[in-house]
């Protein structure tokens, strides 16, 4: 290479490192400014493909990737925002006091832990750090048969009716993926964790929504919501592939009862409908409340895919690890999802929470459970939360199951100014301002329901009080500064 070639890509390499921020921020320009951009950097591109020469002279030549080619995916068209992405991402900006993700601010389980710290010891079998079985580590999923069946009252081979998943949405995925496709209608009930839509979307099937309605607006539980019967019933027919049921719900609270479940039930055999049951919060079910399992029901096993998490049963939501359970047909199905995608989930942790649900099944039902436990120091945290809400103005949903909370934060609207969010939902708007002026973090529930049912949840801020009791101490204190604000 000569020094007059040399000279003059050091010039172009300098250049397009001086600009590259400019290029690079190039999306916030507009249209026609991108045009030019893009016209520059195929410019600069190609003046550098014109001196990259072989040693024999001969150009090499490199080509600018086609912006349409390597577009995103059809299939992922629509899906491309994500509450979570936005608001993790907006926390790391504010660092404000985060009652918006569901996690608690403090230590998991402490039997858990230390399950974990022995399968790391030297004395520990070596093959706990590789690959264990696809499907599920033979220990766990014999575990959860042994936890299930007595919770349902019938066997259940963890061999072929138990799949251990990458978390609980690992799960939903594979269930959703390899048995809905296209021309398939699933009824999603909302509020709905915001996963469900986007997977049937995926999938190739169509959602058709309903929604909790407070049957009595004077009522402040989230017993008072429910499913019109009639509304339910229409949206069954022959194209109706499965129902996605979650109870305790999320953001709601809400826990299905008996009668409520018996209804599903009797229309799923029905229409001959499978059921995905989304059961992750089943052990945080308040005093006075039970939580019933529609796997359970008669003639209900054969058509039930049953979804929980260690995230939520040992607060491990960072293990992610989940698992399902049903009939060995419907397992099937989602084990050939899992296997032509994640493949396996890892070993050590599969480990520990089999030996922590070891020792837990044998104290089920006791106090000294950890699920006893955790459930009565919840329902101290969930009045706490309830309080620093009605203190401040707002109008909270007290729920009878999970670690949310939704507030209607209407009432203190005239101490709002959302005139600089640009976002359409009220709910968005309020979030983002109370996040950006009083550094508190919630969730705009309207995230959790279709486009057409979105304005039934403007009036709403979803707040995890899973956390510190100083962490809702700081919140409460927030919020009545908010309140008292001129």
């Amino acid at each position: 290479m000569g020094s007059h070639t040399f000279r003059s890509i050091t010039f172009l390499h300098n250049f397009f490192l001086h600009n590259s921020l400019s290029f690079r921020s190039s999306h916030f320009l507009p249209k026609s400014t991108k045009h030019l951009r893009h016209c520059q950097t195929r410019s600069l591109s190609s003046s550098i493909n014109a001196l990259n020469r072989n040693s024999s002279g001969t150009a090499v030549k490199t080509m600018c990737p086609d912006s349409e080619k390597f577009a995103l995916a059809n299939k992922y068209n629509g899906l491309e925002k994500n509450v979570w992405v936005e608001f993790i991402d907006l926390n790391a900006k504010l660092n404000p006091l985060n009652l918006g993700q569901g996690f608690p601010d403090f230590m998991p389980a402490e039997s858990v832990i230390k399950e974990l710290a022995k399968s790391c010891e030297k004395e520990a079998s070596p093959l706990l750090h590789q690959y264990t079985r696809s499907m599920g580590h033979p220990r766990l999923v014999k575990a959860l048969a042994k936890l299930y069946s007595r919770l349902i009252g019938r066997e259940i081979n963890g061999m072929t009716e138990v799949l251990i998943s990458g978390g609980a949405y690992g799960s939903l995925f594979c269930a959703v993926m390899s048995n809905v496709g296209p021309g398939d209608e699933v009824i999603i009930i909302e509020p709905f964790y915001d996963c469900y839509d986007p997977l049937v979307k995926l999938a190739g099937g169509t959602p058709r929504y309903i929604s909790l309605r407070s049957s009595d607006p004077q009522d402040e539980s989230s017993a008072s919501w429910k499913l019109d019967p009639a509304e339910l019933r229409s949206l069954f027919n022959t194209k109706t592939k499965a129902i996605i049921l979650n109870t305790p719900n999320n953001p709601l609270g809400k826990v299905f009862t008996r009668e409520e479940l018996t209804q599903i039930a009797d229309l799923c055999k029905e229409f001959d409908v499978m059921v995905i049951s989304d059961e992750v919060y089943e052990w945080l079910v308040y005093e006075g409340q039970e939580h019933v399992r529609i796997a359970s029901f008669e003639g209900m096993w054969d058509r039930t895919i049953t979804i929980g998490s260690a995230g939520k049963t040992f607060s491990l939501t960072g293990w992610k690890l989940g698992w399902a359970y049903g009939p060995a047909h419907l397992i099937n199905n989602l084990q050939v999802a899992q296997q032509n995608c994640v493949y396996t989930c890892q070993t050590p942790g599969q480990e520990a929470l089999a030996a922590a649900l070891e020792l837990e099944i044998k104290k089920l039902g006791s106090r000294d459970s950890f699920f006893y436990k955790m459930v009565t120091d919840l329902k101290g945290r969930r009045d706490m939360m309830t309080r620093a809400c009605k203190d401040a103005g707002m109008i909270p949903i007290v729920p009878e199951g999970g670690y949310f909370m939704i507030a209607n934060w209407r009432p203190l609207e005239s101490k709002t100014n959302l005139s600089d969010e640009k976002d359409d939902c009220a709910d968005y708007r309020f979030v983002k301002w109370l996040a950006k002026t009083w550094k508190l973090l919630g969730i705009p529930p309207s995230a959790f329901y279709s486009k057409e049912h979105k304005s039934q949840a403007e009036d709403y801020i979803r707040f995890c009080f899973y956390k510190k009791t100083d962490t809702l101490l700081k919140a409460d204190e927030i919020l009545k500064q908010w309140k008292h604000s001129s």
